[in-house]
């Protein structure tokens, strides 16, 4: 059934992606100042489910690519963000009938409502992966055989290119040297698809998950409970681990925000990995959960997301960690997502700490 988005929901929506979005996908705060001015001044959204998507709709994915770190200095606007559809749109010849999110995380979860209020259009409650990845070949739709490309980009100057690419992992390639060299972040629409191709592909009900973790985030706090316990209830996951923040390695390197934290317990140490998003967390250097399945760092006592770009060192966190849709799982995926890819020399490990080994013959990735 569909439902709206108003400017009132953006706060709990925002807060819900950021924990979905395993410390990557960008400030919310700033996606949801975005998000919320763009529903002032061109009205609500109308978010509707993938049944009501019809077979023969155009849908294109609006997120923000490059490292998130930048964002904070080099805020987008709507002209920016509308400019790769309206690119996308004339290079297809067709006119776009719905949007949707490439990620479930951070702003990559506010910018497409942005984009929807104004251009006037629906916005799917669906997304590409359900949790927020680093690379832009990473999503569902490439394990499908859903084209990246053409994609459209644009940048803060006004500088707007479409890419046509043999594969994915091509339009990843030279969209991210275009990305570094327009600032380290710009906007971008693509991944065309019909409505039968993003019901078969998509993650459903995405962003109502966002609101249901925001809102029971805040909710929590207000019965006086405890919202990093109803997080990992309502995620189905499980707490890893509590302690300070002591340590906070962080590089922006070729657009990606790369490093490492270390947080210490009362007889333990975690150290988390991440690129934009959290990859592995090892506690006293044993490896308890890595991509795909999720990883998250909330703020000790109210819930609150922390991005890899906002921790910092003295803040008391509870890490999390939560089972990412099944499909990551396959040999396919793995071979797109998983620790090695990273350059991790371990196994995957599920949320749960069970380690999983992909079929040394795993097929290469959908182009």
């Amino acid at each position: 059934m569909s439902w709206t988005i108003s400017a009132e929901l953006i706060p709990g929506l925002a807060r819900g992606a950021a924990v979905l979005g395993t410390g990557g996908g960008g400030d919310p705060y700033i996606g949801a100042l975005l998000a919320a001015q763009a529903l002032r001044e061109h009205g609500d959204v109308t978010v509707v489910t993938l049944d009501e998507v019809p077979d023969d709709a155009l849908v294109l994915t609006v997120a923000m690519m490059g490292a998130p770190t930048v964002m904070v200095e080099k805020l987008p606007s709507l002209t920016e963000v509308v400019a790769p559809v309206h690119a996308l749109s004339a290079s297809l010849g067709r006119p776009v009938t719905h949007i949707a999110c490439a990620e479930v995380g951070g702003v990559n979860s506010t910018i497409p409502i942005a984009a929807s209020a104004a251009l006037g259009l629906p916005l799917i409650d669906a997304d590409g992966m359900g949790r927020a990845f680093p690379e832009l070949q990473m999503v569902l739709p490439t394990l499908y055989g859903i084209d990246a490309s053409p994609l459209a980009f644009s940048d803060e100057k006004g500088n707007t290119g479409v890419l046509t690419t043999v594969d994915n992992s091509w339009t990843e390639r030279i969209a991210r040297v275009a990305c570094v060299e327009m600032g380290c972040s710009v906007m971008i629409s693509g991944f065309p698809m019909s409505g039968a191709q993003a019901r078969e592909a998509l993650v459903a009900d995405s962003l109502s998950l966002c609101r249901e973790i925001g809102d029971g985030i805040e909710a929590a706090r207000a019965e006086k409970a405890d919202p990093v316990e109803r997080t990992v209830r309502l995620l189905g996951g499980r707490e890893l681990f509590s302690g300070k923040v002591v340590d906070v390695e962080r590089a922006t390197t070729t657009g990606f925000a790369r490093g490492r934290a270390r947080i210490d317990g009362v007889d333990a140490s975690l150290e988390l990995s991440f690129q934009n998003e959290h990859l592995m967390a090892a506690l006293d250097g044993v490896t308890l959960v890595t991509t795909p399945d999720l990883i998250m760092v909330l703020e000790h006592d109210s819930g609150e997301p922390i991005t890899t770009e906002g921790l910092r060192y003295g803040q008391r966190v509870r890490v999390i960690s939560a089972p990412s849709d099944d499909r990551w799982h396959s040999p396919e995926a793995l071979a797109m997502v998983g620790p090695g890819y990273f350059g991790y020399e371990v196994p995957s490990h599920r949320f749960d700490g069970t380690a999983e080994t992909p079929a040394p013959d795993a097929p290469e990735v959908a182009a």
